[in-house]
């Protein structure tokens, strides 16, 4: 139990296997007591077909949350041992069904007299305790299954991260990295077009002397993203969010979220009151995030990029 104490939250999971395993050690010696051959990991698979009658491997191992093979192995067990029988066929006749054979019955009675004695015994920790276990692991079992830990650390592991990320303002030593970032996820999906070249080509003269902005994202000192804002010649929008590429690299990092707020207030910043992007349908993350800065998807307009089926507005007057 020192080590609990030494390693902290961490090691949850050993922690709860550590406790398992002392309560099943004690579970088999609690069948030895009342004298009952059974053993501790058969007890939901025969709980179920002592309370519910006879059901087929799927039900049981739906109801148990166990997988069809675990359960297949235990019901062998327990055919072995006397306690049930398999293949037995339903009353429509359509489906096999696992069984109690009559000393199974028997022995199911045997056992609710323990069973009543342990309910008794566990009252008595549970009045004894200063926290209800029973009443936590429901709760941790309804909050685990909304959001499973994986999820969570995940979660921290992105906001840890995502700290770490630095928006800074284009320089022309990153040239080489914003076209190159560009072409990786544009020839990853469509082909290069003429408007891709002259903006990536030729960024100071395209995008900044134009009155447009590029920032760029950096983990480490290494550039990992970067974003444009592009001057538009239009009479409903300010800027073109564009040329936004996130390197694999840094998947996870939020960056992308991140070069989009960094423009967005950039934008505000200037004066601007309508943003436009253009972007394609299969980018889902993409898409997905775009939503998320609070763009809506509009119709009705031309562009000169082949691969775009799908054109957004952020009004950031609305915002």
């Amino acid at each position: 139990m020192n080590l609990f104490k030494k390693t902290g939250k961490i090691a949850l999971g050993s922690r709860l296997r550590f406790m398992a395993s002392n309560m099943t050690e004690e579970a088999a010696k609690i069948y030895e007591l009342y004298d009952v051959d059974f053993s501790p990991k058969w007890f939901p698979v025969f709980f179920v077909l002592s309370e519910d009658g006879s059901r087929t491997i799927t039900e049981i191992a739906g109801e148990i949350g166990h997988s069809q093979p675990s359960v297949t192995k235990i019901i062998k067990e327990m055919a072995a041992a006397g306690l049930v029988q398999d293949n037995l066929t339903s009353q429509d006749k359509r489906r096999n069904v696992v069984g109690l054979t009559e000393k199974g019955i028997e022995l199911s009675s045997k056992i609710k007299i323990q069973c009543a004695d342990i309910d008794e015994a566990i009252d008595g920790i549970i009045s004894e305790a200063t926290h209800n276990l029973w009443e936590a692991l429901a709760e941790w079992e309804f909050l685990l299954a909304q959001k499973s830990l994986l999820k969570r650390v995940q979660e921290q592991k992105k906001i840890r991260e995502s700290k770490e990320v630095q928006i800074v303002e284009y320089e022309p030593k990153y040239q080489t990295v914003f076209k190159a970032l560009n072409e990786e996820w544009i020839s990853s999906y469509f082909n290069m077009e003429d408007a891709d070249y002259r903006a990536l080509d030729n960024p100071e003269e395209y995008i900044l002397h134009k009155g447009g902005k590029i920032m760029v994202a950096l983990y480490h000192n290494e550039p990992l993203g970067v974003c444009a804002l592009i001057k538009m010649d239009d009479p409903d929008y300010d800027f073109e969010l564009a040329k936004m590429a996130v390197s694999p690299k840094a998947q996870g990092k939020n960056m992308g979220w991140l070069l989009g707020c960094a423009m967005i207030n950039a934008a505000r910043e200037s004066g601007a009151s309508k943003l436009y992007l253009e972007s394609n349908t299969l980018l889902k993350p993409a898409i997905s995030l775009y939503y998320k800065l609070g763009f809506q998807k509009i119709t009705g307009r031309s562009t000169p990029y082949q691969r775009c089926n799908i054109q957004m507005e952020l009004n950031l007057k609305d915002q």
